[in-house]
C-alpha cells in the first residue's frame, strides 16, 4: 500500500513585468488578505520603491505601517515581530533585496502571518524561495520558512538595480547545475530522498540561463524579466522539494565558509557562481560542464576567480577543505578535500 504523501507550499500569485509594483494592493486584495499591511523594508528600497508602494497601499484603501532593517540578523527578525504586534498587522510586505524579504519571511512564520514579496533587486533566490538566511557570528543560518503567498517583481525596478546585484543572482541559479549533482549523488550514497520533478526544474533553469547568458545585459529590462524569471523558478524547486537541496550543494557550502574566513566576503550570488567551477570539476573532471559555467558567468561579468571575488586564494582553498564540516549535508566534498586535490580543482579551472 501506498501512503506517502507531501504538501508542497508554492506561492499563489507570481506578477513579474513593467510597472507592476501599482498592482500589489490588487495582488492582496485576491488574495483575501485582511488587515493592516506592514512594510519591511531597508533604507535603500524603501528610497526606491517605499512611497510608491505605500501610496498604492493608502489609495486602495489600507493603511500601510512600515518598519526599517538596517542588518541582516536575528535581531532584527525580533524587531519586525515587535513593529508587527504594535500596528496590529494582518500581513507582511517585504520590499527589498535578500535583507528585508527574508527578515519579513521569518517574521511572518513566528508570527503566523501572510507574507509578500516585493524585491528591488534580482540578488538571489530569496524572493520566492521558503527559506531565510540570516549571518550569525562567523556562521549563517538557513531557516525553514513559508514561501511568500505572493511575489510582485517590477522589472523596471530591478532593471535600475546595481548590475552586481543582477550578476550575483544570475550566478546563484547557474550554481544549481553541481547543487543538483550533489543532491543526486547523496540520492545514490546515502539514500537521501530526491525528487526527479524538482530536480528536473533546478536543472532546467540553470541551463536556459547559461544558455542565454550572451544576452544578459546591463539595464536592459528584458534582461531583468529573465533573471526574475529564473530566480522564482529555482525557489518553486525548493518547495517542491521540501528543502534547499535543488538549488544548493557544496557550492554553497563553500560560499557559507567564506563567509566565516574571509575577513571581506563577496555577494553570496559570486561566490557560489566561483565555488560551482571547482565543484563541478570535482563532479566530471576536465572533461566535465565547468567550462561552460566559467563562460556563462564571465559572459555576464560575474567573478570566475578567487581574486576576482577578493579573496585570498589560500583562503578559498582552506574553505574548500573545511566546507564539509558546517553542516550535515552529504556533497560531493564527502567527508572532506584534501588540499592537494582542492589545489588541483581551483587550478584547473582557473580559480587561483
Amino acid at each position: 500500500m501506498f501512503a506517502k504523501s507531501t504538501w508542497i507550499k508554492l506561492p499563489r500569485s507570481v506578477v513579474v513585468g513593467h510597472g507592476v509594483l501599482d498592482r500589489a494592493p490588487e495582488v492582496v486584495t485576491e488574495l483575501y488578505l485582511d488587515g493592516r499591511p506592514l512594510v519591511v523594508t531597508s533604507p535603500t528600497p524603501d528610497d526606491i520603491a517605499g512611497d510608491r508602494l505605500r501610496a498604492g497601499f493608502r489609495e486602495a484603501g489600507y493603511d500601510p505601517a512600515t518598519t526599517v532593517v538596517e542588518t541582516a540578523e536575528f535581531a532584527a527578525v525580533e524587531q519586525v515581530v515587535a513593529a508587527a504586534n504594535e500596528a496590529d498587522a494582518g500581513f507582511l510586505v517585504g520590499l527589498g533585496g535578500g535583507k528585508p524579504i527574508d527578515i519579513a519571511k521569518m517574521a511572518a512564520d513566528e508570527l503566523g502571518l501572510g507574507f509578500v514579496s516585493v524585491p528591488t533587486a534580482a540578488s538571489h533566490d530569496g524572493i520566492v524561495s521558503g527559506r531565510g538566511s540570516v549571518p550569525e557570528g562567523d556562521t549563517r543560518h538557513s531557516v525553514a520558512a513559508d514561501p511568500p503567498l505572493a511575489v510582485v517583481a517590477d522589472t523596471a525596478i530591478i532593471a535600475d538595480a546595481p548590475w552586481r546585484l543582477t550578476t550575483a543572482g544570475c550566478a546563484d541559479i547557474i550554481s544549481n547545475y553541481t547543487a543538483v549533482k550533489d543532491w543526486q549523488l547523496a540520492h545514490r550514497l546515502k539514500s537521501v530522498e530526491y525528487s526527479e520533478y524538482a530536480g528536473a526544474l533546478s536543472r532546467m533553469t540553470a541551463e536556459m540561463l547559461v544558455g542565454r547568458a550572451d544576452s544578459i545585459k546591463r539595464a536592459l529590462e528584458e534582461s531583468a524579466w529573465v533573471v526574475t524569471k529564473a530566480l522564482v523558478s529555482s525557489g518553486v524547486a525548493m518547495s517542491i522539494a521540501g528543502s534547499s537541496r535543488p538549488a544548493s550543494g557544496a557550492e554553497h557550502l563553500i560560499s557559507h565558509q567564506l563567509d566565516r574566513l574571509a575577513p571581506d566576503p563577496a555577494l553570496h550570488g559570486h561566490q557560489v557562481g566561483v565555488a560551482s567551477l571547482v565543484t563541478e570539476y570535482l563532479h566530471s573532471g576536465d572533461d566535465g560542464e565547468w567550462r561552460d559555467v566559467r563562460d556563462a558567468l564571465a559572459s555576464i561579468d560575474a567573478p570566475t576567480t578567487a581574486d576576482a571575488l577578493g579573496i585570498e586564494e589560500t583562503t578559498f582553498v582552506e574553505a574548500m577543505t573545511t566546507a564539509h564540516e558546517i553542516r550535515d549535508r552529504y556533497t560531493i566534498l564527502g567527508d572532506g578535500v584534501s588540499e592537494s586535490a582542492a589545489i588541483e580543482a581551483a587550478t584547473v579551472t582557473g580559480v587561483i
